[in-house]
Protein backbone atom coordinates (compact mmCIF):
# COMPACT_ATOMS: atom_id res chain seq x y z
CA UNK A 1 0.00 0.00 0.00
CA UNK A 2 1.02 3.35 -0.82
CA UNK A 3 1.28 6.12 1.91
CA UNK A 4 -0.45 9.41 1.38
CA UNK A 5 2.26 12.35 0.86
CA UNK A 6 1.94 16.61 0.17
CA UNK A 7 4.18 14.79 -3.15
CA UNK A 8 1.71 12.49 -4.01
CA UNK A 9 -1.60 14.42 -3.69
CA UNK A 10 -0.04 16.70 -6.34
CA UNK A 11 -0.39 14.17 -8.94
CA UNK A 12 -3.78 14.13 -8.32
CA UNK A 13 -4.84 16.64 -11.24
CA UNK A 14 -6.47 16.51 -14.90
CA UNK A 15 -3.72 15.72 -17.14
CA UNK A 16 -5.70 15.46 -20.33
CA UNK A 17 -5.03 16.16 -23.67
CA UNK A 18 -1.92 14.96 -24.08
CA UNK A 19 -0.25 11.82 -24.51
CA UNK A 20 1.50 10.51 -20.98
CA UNK A 21 1.60 7.17 -19.18
CA UNK A 22 0.38 7.20 -15.70
CA UNK A 23 0.37 4.68 -12.80
CA UNK A 24 -3.09 4.12 -12.61
CA UNK A 25 -3.47 1.35 -9.49
CA UNK A 26 -1.13 4.13 -7.74
CA UNK A 27 -3.07 7.36 -8.09
CA UNK A 28 -6.52 5.31 -7.19
CA UNK A 29 -5.21 4.43 -3.78
CA UNK A 30 -3.80 8.10 -3.52
CA UNK A 31 -7.39 9.45 -4.05
CA UNK A 32 -9.70 10.51 -1.74
CA UNK A 33 -12.63 12.06 -3.42
CA UNK A 34 -16.01 10.55 -4.74
CA UNK A 35 -14.70 11.25 -8.20
CA UNK A 36 -11.49 12.90 -9.67
CA UNK A 37 -10.83 13.33 -13.57
CA UNK A 38 -7.79 12.31 -14.05
CA UNK A 39 -7.25 12.63 -17.64
CA UNK A 40 -9.52 14.01 -20.08
CA UNK A 41 -9.59 14.34 -23.98
CA UNK A 42 -11.96 14.51 -26.50
CA UNK A 43 -13.27 11.27 -27.34
CA UNK A 44 -12.37 9.31 -23.45
CA UNK A 45 -12.36 9.97 -19.97
CA UNK A 46 -10.63 8.55 -16.87
CA UNK A 47 -11.74 9.34 -13.45
CA UNK A 48 -10.60 7.92 -10.21
CA UNK A 49 -13.05 6.81 -7.67
CA UNK A 50 -13.72 5.95 -3.86
CA UNK A 51 -16.84 4.89 -2.61
CA UNK A 52 -16.82 4.41 1.33
CA UNK A 53 -17.88 1.14 2.93
CA UNK A 54 -21.58 0.71 2.82
CA UNK A 55 -21.57 3.02 -0.19
CA UNK A 56 -22.59 3.49 -3.36
CA UNK A 57 -21.97 4.99 -6.94
CA UNK A 58 -25.76 5.15 -6.84
CA UNK A 59 -28.76 4.29 -9.50
CA UNK A 60 -27.83 5.50 -12.97
CA UNK A 61 -27.91 5.44 -16.88
CA UNK A 62 -25.56 7.21 -19.46
CA UNK A 63 -27.60 7.79 -22.43
CA UNK A 64 -24.40 7.92 -25.03
CA UNK A 65 -21.66 7.01 -22.73
CA UNK A 66 -20.00 3.37 -23.11
CA UNK A 67 -18.14 2.91 -19.37
CA UNK A 68 -15.34 0.59 -18.04
CA UNK A 69 -15.13 0.63 -14.22
CA UNK A 70 -11.76 -1.12 -12.95
CA UNK A 71 -11.74 -2.52 -9.15
CA UNK A 72 -8.19 -1.31 -7.85
CA UNK A 73 -8.66 -1.99 -4.43
CA UNK A 74 -11.57 -3.60 -2.22
CA UNK A 75 -14.84 -5.96 -2.76
CA UNK A 76 -18.36 -5.01 -3.57
CA UNK A 77 -21.29 -5.80 -6.21
CA UNK A 78 -22.15 -4.56 -9.42
CA UNK A 79 -25.76 -4.44 -10.97
CA UNK A 80 -26.84 -3.91 -14.59
CA UNK A 81 -30.07 -3.94 -16.15
CA UNK A 82 -31.90 -2.24 -19.24
CA UNK A 83 -34.71 -1.18 -16.92
CA UNK A 84 -34.07 1.11 -13.35
CA UNK A 85 -36.22 -1.49 -11.65
CA UNK A 86 -34.71 -4.37 -12.72
CA UNK A 87 -31.06 -4.43 -12.36
CA UNK A 88 -30.93 -9.02 -13.39
CA UNK A 89 -27.43 -8.87 -13.96
CA UNK A 90 -25.72 -9.03 -10.64
CA UNK A 91 -21.89 -10.30 -9.59
CA UNK A 92 -19.36 -9.87 -6.80
CA UNK A 93 -16.62 -7.41 -7.33
CA UNK A 94 -12.90 -7.07 -6.56
CA UNK A 95 -9.35 -5.70 -7.14
CA UNK A 96 -8.39 -6.72 -10.79
CA UNK A 97 -12.23 -6.88 -12.20
CA UNK A 98 -13.28 -5.08 -15.34
CA UNK A 99 -17.16 -3.91 -15.23
CA UNK A 100 -18.16 -3.18 -18.69
CA UNK A 101 -21.23 -1.15 -19.02
CA UNK A 102 -22.77 -0.37 -22.43
CA UNK A 103 -24.89 3.26 -23.07
CA UNK A 104 -28.43 3.02 -21.88
CA UNK A 105 -27.80 0.47 -19.07
CA UNK A 106 -28.79 1.24 -15.47
CA UNK A 107 -25.69 0.36 -12.72
CA UNK A 108 -24.78 0.97 -9.35
CA UNK A 109 -21.76 -0.03 -7.81
CA UNK A 110 -22.02 -1.34 -4.14
CA UNK A 111 -19.31 -1.11 -1.49
CA UNK A 112 -19.46 -4.53 0.56
CA UNK A 113 -16.03 -4.62 2.13
CA UNK A 114 -14.52 -3.09 5.27
CA UNK A 115 -12.36 -0.67 3.03
CA UNK A 116 -13.24 2.22 0.54
CA UNK A 117 -13.32 0.47 -2.88
CA UNK A 118 -11.06 2.54 -5.25
CA UNK A 119 -11.75 2.70 -8.92
CA UNK A 120 -10.42 3.38 -12.34
CA UNK A 121 -13.74 4.67 -14.26
CA UNK A 122 -13.48 4.94 -18.32
CA UNK A 123 -15.85 7.01 -20.17
CA UNK A 124 -16.22 7.22 -24.37
CA UNK A 125 -16.81 9.76 -24.46
CA UNK A 126 -15.92 11.86 -21.43
CA UNK A 127 -19.08 11.98 -19.00
CA UNK A 128 -17.86 15.12 -16.68
CA UNK A 129 -15.70 18.13 -17.79
CA UNK A 130 -12.01 18.93 -17.68
CA UNK A 131 -10.81 18.85 -13.89
CA UNK A 132 -13.59 17.66 -12.59
CA UNK A 133 -13.41 17.05 -8.48
CA UNK A 134 -16.23 15.50 -6.74
CA UNK A 135 -14.87 15.29 -2.43
CA UNK A 136 -18.37 13.56 -1.95
CA UNK A 137 -20.87 11.15 -3.37
CA UNK A 138 -23.28 14.78 -2.58
CA UNK A 139 -21.33 17.01 -3.87
CA UNK A 140 -21.36 14.82 -7.44
CA UNK A 141 -24.87 14.82 -6.99
CA UNK A 142 -25.12 18.32 -6.70
CA UNK A 143 -22.72 19.09 -9.81
CA UNK A 144 -24.28 16.29 -12.02
CA UNK A 145 -28.08 18.50 -11.63
CA UNK A 146 -26.18 20.76 -14.37
CA UNK A 147 -24.83 18.20 -16.70
CA UNK A 148 -27.22 15.47 -16.67
CA UNK A 149 -26.16 11.79 -15.59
Amino acid sequence: MLFQSNQNANLLKDYGGEPIVLDLEKLAYLNNNFRLAIWTGERLQTTLMQIPVGGAIGLEMHHDVDQLLIVADGVGMAKMGKEEDALTYQRGIKSGCGIFIPACTWHNIINTGSRPLKLISVYAPPQHPFGTVHATKADADRAEEGYGK
